[in-house]
This record gives C-alpha cells, sequence and structure tokens, in this order.
C-alpha cells in the first residue's frame, strides 16, 4: 500500500532543478509522518510534495545506496505489546512514494538512528533507551529479515545525570573497511564491530575511549578512509580519531561553540564536505552551526565561524549532493532553514529561505 498522501505529486521541472529529500519527525510532537520536500536549487525555496503518516516516530530515516528503499526507525518503547521500538522498510517509486514492505522490531527501546552498509545489504539500529544495537539482513526485495545480531553495550559514563548506562545514538558501516562503528553517548564510547559472515563481531581494539562525560553522538568518516570525526553531546566537541598501528585514537579535540558562550548547549549532528576540505556541526542551545576547515596534511580542524541556524534547537542536517545547500532540521521551532554553501571557503550563509514543518529531526537527500 502507498501511505497516505495529503498533498499532490509535484512534478519536476524540466530542467531537473528540483533535488527531494525526505524528512524524519516525531509525530508525538506534532509530526505528522515522513514528508517528502523538493528545493529549488537555483533559488533555496522548498516545497511540500507528501506527507506519508501511519507512522509513529519516524526520527530517523535512511535511503539505500539505489534510492529504491527507505528505511525508519520507530522512535516508541513498545511494539506489538514487546518492550521494543521498531523498525520499517519501504519501497520507494519513481515519483518518490513510499510504499511500506515490512516491520521489525528493534529489539531496544527508543530506537534514534539507522545506518545501511554501502552495499546495501545490512541495515544497523542504536536504541537509546536500551542502549543495544541490532544487525538486520536485506533481503532481495529491500524488505527485512530477522536481526542477525542483537549487542547489548554496557557501562556508565561521569555525567551522572546522562550517563547512569549505556545510550546507543549511531552506528555506521566503514565504506572503506568491515568496521562498524558505534557512537555511545553513555559510556563515552566508540564501539567497534567487524562484519563478518552476516554477523557483527568484535576482535582487536573492541573501543575508542573519548574524554570522560563527552557523550559521543554522531560521527562521520574523511574521504581519504584515515580519519573519523566525533561530535559529542554533552561537552560540544568534535574529536578527530586517527589509525595509528592499527589501533584508532583520539588526536585532537575542539570546541564546537564561539569563544565566550556562556550556557547550556548540546551538540547533534556533523557532515563534511565531498572534497573533505571542511566539515560542520550543530550545536542545540547555541543554535548554530559550526564551521571548521580541515587540515590538508593531517585533517586536523581549525574553526572558521558560527553560524545561526534562524531557528531553535538544530537536531540533525544535510549538505545536497552538489555540495551547494545546507539544510537545517530546527526541532523545536519547527522549520528547516537552507543556507548557500560557499565550496571555495566552506562559508555558510542563510538564503531567507525556510519551510515550517511541524518537528523536523532528519534530513535524507534522494
Amino acid at each position: 500500500m502507498v501511505l497516505s498522501m495529503l498533498i499532490p505529486t509535484f512534478m519536476y521541472s524540466k530542467d531537473n532543478k528540483l533535488q527531494k529529500f525526505y524528512v524524519g519527525t516525531y509525530t508525538r510532537e506534532g509530526g505528522e509522518g515522513i514528508y517528502l520536500c523538493s528545493l529549488d536549487t537555483q533559488t533555496g525555496e522548498i516545497s511540500l510534495e507528501r506527507t506519508f503518516k501511519a507512522l509513529d516516530n519516524p526520527s530517523f530515516v535512511v535511503l539505500s545506496p539505489d534510492k529504491k528503499y527507505l528505511y525508519s526507525v520507530a522512535e516508541i518503547t513498545t511494539m506489538q505489546g514487546g518492550k521494543a521500538g521498531g523498525v520499517s522498510a519501504f519501497h520507494v517509486d519513481e515519483k518518490g512514494d513510499l510504499h511500506f514492505l515490512n516491520k521489525q522490531s528493534s529489539h531496544g527501546t527508543n530506537p534514534c538512528h539507522v545506518g545501511i552498509s554501502k552495499d546495501g545489504k545490512y541495515i544497523i539500529v542504536s536504541n537509546y533507551s536500551s542502549g543495544s544495537v541490532a544487525l538486520f539482513p536485506v533481503k532481495q526485495d529491500g524488505s527485512l529479515g530477522e536481526s542477525s545480531t542483537v549487542i547489548q553495550n554496557e557501562g556508565s559514563g561521569a555525567d551522572k545525570s546522562r550517563q547512569g548506562e549505556s545510550h546507543a545514538h549511531s552506528s555506521k558501516f566503514s565504506p572503506f573497511t568491515d568496521e562498524v562503528f558505534n557512537a555511545d553517548l553513555g559510556t563515552d564510547q566508540l564501539n567497534i564491530f567487524h562484519l563478518k559472515d552476516g554477523q557483527l563481531k568484535q576482535s582487536g581494539q573492541k573501543f575508542v575511549k573519548m574524554t570522560p562525560g563527552a557523550g559521543p553522538r554522531h560521527f562521520e568518516f574523511h574521504p581519504n578512509g584515515e580519519v573519523i570525526y566525533v561530535i559529542s553531546e554533552l561537552n560540544s566537541t568534535v574529536s578527530v580519531l586517527r589509525k595509528k598501528n592499527n589501533e584508532w585514537k583520539v588526536v585532537q579535540e575542539i570546541s564546537t561553540l564561539p569563544a565566550g558562550f556562556k550556557g547550556e548547549s548540546y551538540c547533534a549532528d556533523i557532515h563534511i564536505s565531498n572534497d573533505g576540505k571542511y566539515l560542520y556541526g550543530s550545536n542545540r542551545g547555541d543554535n548554530s552551526v559550526a564551521v571548521f576547515e580541515v587540515n590538508e596534511k593531517d585533517q586536523s580542524l581549525k574553526m572558521l565561524e558560527t553560524v545561526s541556524v534562524e531557528g531553535n534547537w538544530p537536531r540533525n542536517f544535510g549538505i545536497t549532493p552538489d555540495g551547494n545547500w545546507l539544510l537545517v532540521a530546527n526541532q523545536r521551532s519547527g522549520n528547516i532553514t537552507v543556507f548557500n554553501v560557499n565550496q571555495q571557503d566552506g562559508s555558510i550563509k542563510y538564503s531567507g529561505k525556510e519551510i515550517q514543518l511541524p518537528s523536523p529531526v532528519c534530513v535524507e537527500f534522494y
């Protein structure tokens, strides 16, 4: 079936200037499900095309590499009478409509992130509240098979109000090796697994330890495959990890906040430019995007600027495939704001364009 649609199909312009993207939301905060929008890549205007309903808190979504399937978490604590959230699979047709395929238990509560392997054959779900990660094989029709591996993280962190137990926040497959990484906000660790024979296994280095109380949340790979950037929610930093003697180590930690900032702020998302020259991270509280220059020789970071997101509580954000635009999902102000990206110096500038959508928390480009 096709999920409920509120808006008629939006036709492509003949010169194909439109960049489609999906928006994940919290239905518990007024979102209606997953939104399909279009960005005019010449003007920065955003149009809402369709709304796909009948979903519970589809807060994070990811497309398969071939763009034929979309996977969404259901960030909830109970599903079908059991104590767990869910993950759903959809077929994406040529118009961008979502056709439900199937749903599986996430084997943990409040799943907040889903990652997909570069070949599209596996997805991995991070369960924030229960601190577990689950690996699922993807069938030939794009639907999800039964989970092949469920790992329960253990431990705690220095911040007893937020880190009393494990909180798995995001997991990604390395584009370069068989490594699979999991950022655990509760234990201050970037856990390291290996994908072998369709299962997650640990061998060799099991984790990288962050600064006590950092709260690692999301991470990004440098295009050269030698560096990982980890953004930490609780101490508002980005950590630079490099592999030395076959072991990942933290070689730099840098603040995401402007000099002299006072008050509370919590990092959220992180992305790198296609050429690997600039890195961006979002600050909730300061309500800004931090812009960093990446050193060409050692991939260390230098803060260039912080730019207001023109909204409140920037959750995830995304850079368009052409690298010219950056879109920020502002959860509390209910808007997605559009920024021009200067690819020569990495700077971003508010375009004056935005769209009002309730509780947007994830942007995924088609």
